[in-house]
């Protein structure tokens, strides 16, 4: 029998407040995002002034993350590289994103969720998702 980790509700409360606490320290808003190791909802907030469209690219940022085990901005690398890049649509997955801001949470090498933000410059989504990553594993 295989035991699998995943993120409990707690976990992905403290990724959400330390996310939440780092884009309101940096004058921002955004969607944050906490899925299961399927990228699968655990946990989402709307900040007050985040864009509407930042929910569904929030959600998909996660989903790639966990889905693929790697950052979505790693996803889209490929796609961007003109020389060894193909369309996004040859995953056959329509929730896939290329944004950055989606970022896998591992122990042991196993992916039991992952996290996400949406709203911000592509490179503060990365940064603010490093610190969820972290809140999510206890580390912060």
């Amino acid at each position: 029998m295989r035991q699998l980790l995943t993120l409990s509700h707690d976990d992905a409360q403290r990724a959400v407040n330390a996310m939440r606490d780092e884009a309101l320290r940096r004058g921002q808003a955004g969607v944050i995002v906490v899925s299961d190791a399927h990228g699968e909802l655990i946990a989402l907030l709307r900040m007050d002034g985040a864009p509407l469209s930042s929910i569904q690219i929030a959600l998909n940022k996660a989903y790639t993350a966990a889905r693929e085990r790697k950052p979505s901005y790693e996803v889209g690398q490929k796609a961007r590289d003109p020389e060894r890049g193909f369309p996004m649509t040859n995953f056959g997955e329509l929730r896939y994103t290329t944004w950055g801001g989606g970022l896998p949470v591992l122990i042991e090498g196993e992916v039991i969720g992952a996290v996400a933000i949406s709203g911000l410059p592509e490179s503060e989504d990365m940064e603010i998702a490093e610190i969820g990553r972290m809140a999510a594993l206890g580390i912060l």
